[in-house]
């Protein structure tokens, strides 16, 4: 906001220089011997008007003071002429500029008003746009701290089934889940990460989940295209593959859960496809379950007017197909795009 007055007073004094210029090459084409006390006193009348009339309308913005502004106002109309009088006390013939005196005055004040406006306009719009950021961010900072007791909760008690069956896998199972709080503490706090990273960490959390199973990997995940110039948001596809794992019956095949991953000219298709439990509850998501909810509300915030979330229920199979465009974007410049939502 600061940066955006010291541009508006940068304007000011470019057009008041260039004005003062345009004041003296005209009174000078005009062979007027006192050229220089009259461009003196008419550019002290019209700065006294003008910046006058400007932080009167500063003082009473937003105030119901009409009285007390016109009677200002009246005072400033009034007074206007009188620096150039002051210039000209010394000579009698200042009454040459008064028709000159009496349109100044009146067009100096509809000027800084419409000044006073323009600026207005611009810093509500951007004070608006701060707000609807700030307001965005922190929706997203109250999303994404939902994401860590939640998936912790989940994976402790996976742990915790493994350790209560003395199962060898445990130790590694505590080794998995370190090295993923270890990304989700450190690494996400960025607006984006690359994509490979994301995918690194989806890995980690399929290896965990497999513990929990003695047949072949239950997960087929296929990963296509570019990955690592390509940037998303974090933990953006973790609630999807809890669902997977959730909903799906308590004994996998392997194969049974479909991840796909594709990137192609910075659009990104995500889609995970698993089979239905047996019971029917299962298909939705639980009472006060954040999954979906979550993900659907992160999507909005982040890729407005940029992303597809398609459902398919089928009684048998449900899937989630995912897309996102314009992910070619590094981080620093997808943050921007905040701005403008």
């Amino acid at each position: 906001m600061e940066r955006v007055k010291r541009i508006f007073w940068l304007i000011h004094l470019s057009v008041w220089v260039l004005f003062t210029l345009l004041v003296v090459l005209q009174l000078r084409g005009e062979a007027d011997a006192l050229w220089r006390t009259t461009t003196q006193g008419f550019i002290a009348t019209c700065l006294y008007v003008f910046y006058a009339h400007f932080y009167l309308l500063t003082q009473y913005a937003g105030q119901r003071k009409e009285r007390d502004y016109w009677l200002q106002l009246t005072g400033i109309g009034l007074t206007g002429p009188l620096p150039f009088l002051l210039f000209h006390y010394k000579q009698l013939d200042f009454g040459n500029y008064t028709m000159h005196l009496l349109t100044t005055v009146p067009i100096f004040l509809v000027l800084s008003w419409l000044a006073r406006v323009t600026e207005n306009l611009v810093l509500n719009t951007i004070r608006k746009e701060q707000l609807e950021k700030q307001a965005v961010e922190a929706e997203l900072v109250y999303l994404k701290a939902q994401i860590n007791p939640h998936f912790l909760f989940n994976t402790l008690n996976n742990i915790h089934t493994l350790v209560y069956k003395q199962a060898p896998a445990a130790p590694e199972a505590v080794l998995h889940l370190a090295s993923l709080m270890r990304y989700m503490i450190y690494e996400s706090n960025a607006a984006t990460v690359p994509l490979a990273r994301e995918m690194d960490y989806l890995r980690d959390y399929v290896s965990l989940q497999q513990l929990r199973y003695k047949n072949s990997p239950v997960v087929n995940l296929h990963i296509a295209g570019d990955t690592e110039s390509c940037y998303i948001a974090p933990l953006l596809f973790i609630h999807l593959l809890e669902n997977a794992y959730k909903h799906s019956p308590a004994r996998l095949e392997p194969g049974d859960l479909q991840v796909s991953v594709a990137v192609n000219e910075g659009t990104l298709t995500f889609s995970v496809q698993n089979p239905i439990g047996t019971n029917a509850a299962s298909r939705l998501e639980e009472s006060g379950g954040i999954g979906l909810p979550n993900v659907r509300k992160r999507l909005a915030l982040l890729y407005p007017g940029q992303h597809t979330l398609t459902i398919q229920d089928t009684g048998a199979i449900f899937r989630v197909l995912l897309t996102i465009g314009g992910l070619h974007l590094p981080a620093h410049e997808r943050t921007a795009h905040l701005l403008h939502y």
